[in-house]
């Protein structure tokens, strides 16, 4: 059986989807069952996830991409660096 990747709208719907429930006196595990989900996602969804609304999400998603973009590009300028470095003190 292969992994459904839910995205992050959607995640944020099941979410609110357990919140329902749970206000109306159910288990948070009945919730979770009700939404196809086991407890551990669930919990790690909602501590990713938790208090945002979709348009947030969007945001936290182009926010984490942009700032994995911007640490590789100074892993390479700091590896550039070293290599100058390493050059220079053979010359000299």
């Amino acid at each position: 059986m292969s992994k459904k990747r839910h995205t992050a709208g959607e995640i944020v719907a099941k979410l609110r989807q357990v919140d329902v429930p749970t206000a109306q006196g159910r288990s948070v595990a009945e919730a979770i069952r009700s939404i196809s989900v086991t407890e551990v996602t669930y919990y790690r969804w909602r501590s990713e996830y938790g208090g945002l609304k979709s348009d947030q999400v969007k945001r936290l998603k182009e926010l984490e991409a942009e700032n994995a973009r911007l640490r590789r590009a100074v892993s390479d300028l700091t590896l550039d660096k070293t290599i100058l470095k390493e050059a220079a003190k053979g010359n000299v």
